[in-house]
């Protein structure tokens, strides 16, 4: 499986955090989760030494481990990890692993300690100088990782690769952004990134530079681009934000939006006019969908796309099931007993899953 596709839960972009680290003498922690790829300058001295855009420990002199606790900008499913020794060549960790937790709440660092961590990748050699990969096959959705190196050195990036797993207690179902990553959206398809990933157009945020848009080559021929989203869950959409802002001499001419549930397409907003670096707004008024396809006329730059609307009874259901399968057990037991039932229906319930209707406390 390529797992590099999907989201880098971890990711500075989306909120994530390194929340602690057992040392950082050469280099920050911080470094782990920027969403830019590692840089290095030769010969480019501090007063600890060679400078690296990673974190590094000190050579350890006794036995033992280095680590560095993570918390998910996103929380969801992990598919696979990078561990990522960009530069670092005589002074790598020979070998890692990696762990998984899920917690409610903003627990401190040492209450993160005291978790039962779920390994996700076992320990293993790494390359230096090498984005090493790992697939993850646990299927648990969790909110913070820890990484362990063995026994100190280097890393430059750890890219967490996953599928968000909204948790629909902090949401309002009624009224939210259908096509938001962190409710669970993502990208189905789109015919061309030569400059920059679709999956831009539904981060968290509104974009900084151009570079954090979606944008495609210039075409030469007389077809259009365009992207296909797949929604948190069934949802009817009643606004649409369609953002160029940043693309100035490369936005689009036009857009227009199509909904599908099956295989059967709606038209939601037809061929519409764009300006350049300009949040456009449109009120919709189309059928339930599962799926939105927008098309650029002929081709360009969008930084986001916004789908504002509520989800049906169906949407409702797939969404909260979803994060009740994926949930750890103990966590999942713990919701539904939040929800009103015993300790024993909870368990009980919670044995019988993937669940595929909201099971209910009477």
């Amino acid at each position: 499986m390529d797992f590099t596709g999907l989201p880098d839960l971890a990711s500075r972009g989306l909120g994530g955090s390194v929340l602690w680290a057992n040392d950082e003498l050469f280099a920050e922690r911080e470094n782990l989760i920027r969403p830019e790829a590692p840089v290095f300058q030769a010969a480019t001295f501090g007063h600890k030494g060679q400078v690296y855009d990673g974190w590094e420990t000190r050579r350890r002199r006794e036995p033992g481990v280095d680590r560095a606790v993570l918390r998910l900008g996103l929380p969801g499913v992990v598919e696979g990890v990078i561990v990522d020794t960009a530069f670092f060549t005589g002074n790598y960790p020979p070998f890692c692993w990696i762990e998984g937790a899920a917690v409610d709440g903003y627990p401190s660092p040492d209450e993160l300690a005291e978790l039962d961590w779920q390994p996700l990748v076992p320990r293993s050699p790494l390359l230096g100088n090498t984005k090493n990969p790992f697939e993850v096959t646990d299927g648990r959705r969790f909110t913070h990782v820890r990484l362990t190196i063995d026994p100190d050195g280097g890393v430059a990036r750890l890219r967490v690769h996953g599928t968000p797993v909204a948790d629909p207690r902090f949401l309002d179902l009624a009224s939210l952004d259908l096509a938001a990553l962190e409710h669970g959206a993502s990208i189905d398809g789109c015919s061309n990134m030569f400059y920059s990933s679709p999956a831009n157009l539904i981060s968290p945020g509104f974009a900084r530079v151009m570079g954090e848009g979606w944008e495609t080559a210039r075409r030469r021929d007389d077809d259009n681009d365009w992207v296909t989203v797949a929604l948190a869950a069934e949802g009817t959409v009643r606004m649409a934000e369609l953002d160029t802002s940043h693309f100035k001499g490369n936005a689009p001419g036009w857009a227009s939006l199509a909904g599908r549930v099956g295989d059967e397409w709606f038209e939601l907003l037809q061929r519409t006019r764009l300006q350049p670096d300009t949040r456009h707004r449109f009120r919709l008024n189309g059928p339930a969908v599962t799926h939105v396809r927008m098309d650029v006329y002929p081709d360009g730059g969008m930084a986001r796309l916004r789908l504002h609307g509520a989800l049906t009874e169906a949407g409702q259901n797939d969404l909260v099931c979803r994060w009740l399968n994926t949930l750890p057990a103990a966590k999942a037991e713990a919701a539904l007993i939040e929800a009103g039932l015993s300790e024993q229906a909870a368990a009980e319930l919670v044995a019988t899953r993937p669940f595929t209707e909201i099971p209910s406390a009477h």
